[in-house]
């Protein structure tokens, strides 16, 4: 290589990596968000011909990686089923008991396996996720709008699902004279920790 090919690459490669930044392709660098369970709500609305029913689930963990250079996504997201409740005792046996049978399939699952949208490492971005909802035994893909905000290393994030638990394969409680729909709409806002993490996502062991 002539000397000034050498001299000329040596200003101009320093200014494309500081422009291309952590998340280029450049750099294929892969994060991690981590929520915070005590800071996360999951909050379930049904409906029915009087009134709507409102009610919570616990989050028990959540750790997603992602890489926004290439979309790759991995992780899980896990919900104690059991923990559901509604505000009524004899509402959410029933619940329990005939719809979730909480009893034999206690969690509910999110995988996430790809990403899409612009990814801000700080700010405001607005992400879709594809990814695997496992509740009541059965795996159904999803796919997720992710408004997000962050602000140094701490993320707030919020998204919904429609789950057509009849469809899957769980039982609708309607009586004769209670009729509820066949949809749940599940709302979740979350916080946590995002962070860079040190090694280039294809070289991460999995």
């Amino acid at each position: 290589m002539k000397l000034r090919h050498r001299i000329v690459l040596w200003f101009i490669l320093p200014a494309i990596f500081s422009v291309a930044g952590p998340s280029s392709p450049l750099w294929a660098q892969e994060m991690t968000l981590e929520l915070d369970p005590t800071n996360t709500r999951v909050d379930f609305t049904l409906s029915d011909v009087l009134h709507t029913v409102h009610g919570t689930f616990v989050l028990k963990s959540g750790i997603i990686h992602f890489n926004p250079s290439n979309g790759s996504a991995s992780g899980l997201v896990l919900v104690d089923v059991t923990s559901g409740r509604s505000g009524n005792n004899t509402r959410d046996r029933k619940m329990h008991k005939e719809v979730l049978q909480s009893e034999q399939y206690p969690d509910a699952t999110f995988t996430p396996t790809k990403m899409s949208g612009h990814f801000s490492p700080q700010g405001s971005s607005v992400i879709q996720v594809d990814g695997t909802f496992r509740i009541h035994g059965s795996d159904h893909p999803v796919t997720l709008v992710v408004p997000m905000e962050i602000s140094g290393s701490t993320a707030t994030l919020r998204t919904q699902l429609v789950l057509p638990y009849v469809e899957w394969g769980m039982k609708n409680p309607s009586t004769f004279v209670l009729r509820v729909s066949d949809k749940v709409d599940l709302g979740i806002a979350a916080s946590g920790h995002v962070a860079q993490d040190e090694q280039p996502a294809d070289s991460r062991v999995r």
